[in-house]
């Protein structure tokens, strides 16, 4: 019994490990897109940061990715950049991609 226990925990410490990175991956992948639509939308200094940090804010608003994507593609057109919902989930889903990829490198 101790093995299967010792299996367990260790699936369950796994689990949970993962669902952290996926969380930080999430986030990092939130301050880039921030980023980079505050570059379209011809943000700079400062209001750069402030921006990334009000797309990191608007995930908590729903479960999903709905809401992030919701808030950056309607600043972005209320700012007059020619875009489409597409355009901004592919960089979402590019800038996942990336932000996992750091995480697994612990960059």
């Amino acid at each position: 019994m101790t093995t299967f226990n010792d299996r367990e925990r260790g699936f369950e410490n796994k689990f949970a490990l993962d669902q952290d990175q996926e969380f930080k991956a999430g986030a990092r992948r939130n301050r880039l897109l921030g980023e980079w639509a505050a570059g379209l939308m011809g943000l700079e200094g400062e209001r750069v940061g402030e921006y990334a940090k009000a797309v990191i804010k608007s995930d908590f608003e729903l479960p999903g990715d709905e809401d992030v994507l919701r808030k950056v593609f309607e600043d972005l057109k209320g700012s007059g950049v020619n875009t489409s919902e597409g355009e901004v989930r592919m960089k979402m889903d590019e800038l996942l991609a990336q932000a996992r990829e750091a995480i697994r490198a612990g960059t």
